[in-house]
């Protein structure tokens, strides 16, 4: 299938059971029909892109009571669309993009999500949906002449903007998830390229993911091999001021995408799928440690 088919979710699938006189092959067929493709950005930012288009196409199929449904944090549809407008929003302020919506306050996470929620309340679904997808493309459209490199501070977290935006994307992804899972309507996943550089962002984040969690990696180093498409083998040295990675003290290997969304807390990491070599105790510490960074 072409990949840009899959990133405009021309291959949105519904389960194979369809309850008899369901609506759901009208409102897909009314998704594709609205769909908008991903706006034009810069190709690290690609990722990012293609889940807001994912995302968007997804809203399309949305009956009005499916807004008010809880998704996932006890969070409505309409919540959640404006969770991820707030953390775009203020992602689009760290590099110097657009801002749409009311003024940001308090520039933290959790604060702007509140925020946000609390005015989109007052406003109807599709004015939600419509200011998320343009502060969405705001952001793509900035990233287009922006330099990857360029260092970033979010929730207090400086990185570089191309992991930023990796980090977004991996949200957008998981809480497309969540949504279609209410909607009874499976996804394909993103295209492979994209899948590898969210699990190669995943892979490089597990010493901050130990640190966090009060482990101290200095001097070890995993090896890990994700399976499936868009997988790939990774050395990761453990701790966070290792610069480079020795000889593995032990070997996980697993599903990319189960991974990523370990990462992106989803899943028990206590019954998280995984081959496991070499030291155990140390491989269980870093699945458990895993989901560190998650959050609502």
């Amino acid at each position: 299938m072409d990949p840009v088919e899959r990133l405009y979710l021309d291959a949105m699938m519904e389960d194979p059971a369809v309850p008899a006189h369901s609506l759901r092959p009208q409102l897909l067929s009314g998704a594709r029909a609205r769909r908008r493709p991903a706006a034009p950005t810069a190709a690290w930012a690609e990722p990012y892109a293609g889940r807001v288009a994912a995302m968007d196409a997804l809203l399309a199929s949305a009956a009005e009571d499916d807004w008010s449904r809880v998704i996932v944090e006890g969070w409505t549809l309409q919540e959640l669309v404006a969770h991820l407008a707030a953390k775009d929003g203020l992602l689009a302020a760290a590099v110097g993009a657009p801002v749409l919506g009311p003024p940001i306050g308090a520039a933290d996470s959790a604060s702007r999500t509140d925020d946000l929620q609390a005015y989109e309340r007052a406003r109807s679904p599709e004015q939600t949906r419509r200011d998320w997808r343009a502060q969405a493309d705001a952001l793509c459209r900035h990233l287009a002449e922006l330099p990857p490199a360029t260092p970033t501070t979010l929730d207090g977290l400086e990185v570089v903007a191309s992991d930023h935006i990796l980090a977004r994307s991996l949200e957008t992804w998981i809480h497309t998830v969540d949504a279609a899972q209410m909607a009874e309507i499976r996804l394909p996943d993103p295209i492979a390229g994209h899948i590898h550089l969210q699990a190669d962002l995943c892979a490089r984040l597990l010493p901050l993911t130990m640190f966090l969690s009060g482990l101290d990696g200095t001097g070890r180093t995993a090896h890990v091999t994700l399976t499936g498409e868009g997988g790939g083998e990774w050395r990761v040295a453990l701790g966070v001021g290792d610069t480079e990675p020795g000889e593995p003290d032990l070997r996980i290997t697993a599903d990319v995408v189960k991974f990523c969304f370990l990462l992106g807390g989803r899943g028990d990491p206590g019954e998280f799928p995984a081959e496991l070599d070499g030291d155990l105790p140390l491989a269980r510490d870093i699945l458990h440690a895993a989901p560190a960074l998650s959050g609502p």
